[in-house]
């Protein structure tokens, strides 16, 4: 398959991913931010909204990154980066942590991921053959979230598709993808397929199916992404 050469930076790539992601967040909610990307998101909560971030290191009511010199180093993400918290935030053991995750109490988990499937299963946690420390939290996250959100850049870093028929890689989950959100496209995951709803600007459906293995079905109302 061909790479489109419509493709922003790397910075841009990833600012159009997450300020599209937090247009997807409510009143009330409360969100798990996977390590990496998702992280950002932190930084584009709309002002105004209630929204409670946790993490499964146990800590509920993330604020957005601090600023330079304002860091707290007893205060990390599940990422080991610092992090800021916000009036009223609590700190809990990872046992209670998981059990919020594990007994339906997040109601939006974004994560990345190496390959998502037609069928929204995940690959996100290891490449054989590479050292890994462990799977983390993401199977967990996974199977009790009410809804999953994947974050990511669209292809590799040499032009091949992320988003395939069929998972190569070690399963995450299965069937636990709800919608995918890359610097290309937003793409809901549906039993009858992959429904292309939203189209970065500048492209079009065809730029986006090139670097995509599986057919997308066009949405009847296709638009264009906004951040």
């Amino acid at each position: 398959m061909a790479t489109t050469s419509k493709v922003p930076k790397d910075v841009e790539k990833r600012d159009r991913i997450v300020k599209r992601i937090a247009r997807e967040l409510r009143d009330g909610f409360y969100v798990n931010l996977g390590i990496g990307m998702p992280t950002l998101v932190a930084n584009c909560v709309p002002e105004g909204m209630d929204v409670i971030l946790q993490s499964e290191n146990g800590m509920l009511g993330i604020g957005p990154f601090p600023l330079e010199g304002r860091e707290d180093a007893d205060l990390i993400n599940a990422g080991k980066e610092t992090i800021s918290e916000i009036p009223g935030t609590a700190y809990f053991s990872s046992a209670d942590s998981f059990g919020m995750i594990r007994g339906g109490h997040i109601d939006l988990s974004v994560l990345g991921a190496m390959e998502v499937d037609e069928k929204g299963n995940l690959a996100n946690w290891m490449i054989p053959g590479k050292m890994v420390k462990g799977m983390g939290g993401a199977m967990d996250l996974v199977a009790g979230a009410r809804r999953v959100i994947v974050a990511m850049e669209h292809t590799t870093r040499d032009g091949q598709p992320k988003i395939l028929k069929k998972c190569s890689l070690p399963l995450t989950g299965v069937r636990v993808v709800d919608t995918i959100v890359t610097e290309m496209a937003y793409i809901r995951v549906t039993p009858t397929g992959l429904v292309l709803e939203e189209i970065a600007p500048g492209l079009t459906a065809d730029d986006v199916q090139a670097v995509t293995e599986p057919t997308l079905i066009l949405s009847p109302e296709l638009k264009t992404m906004q951040g």
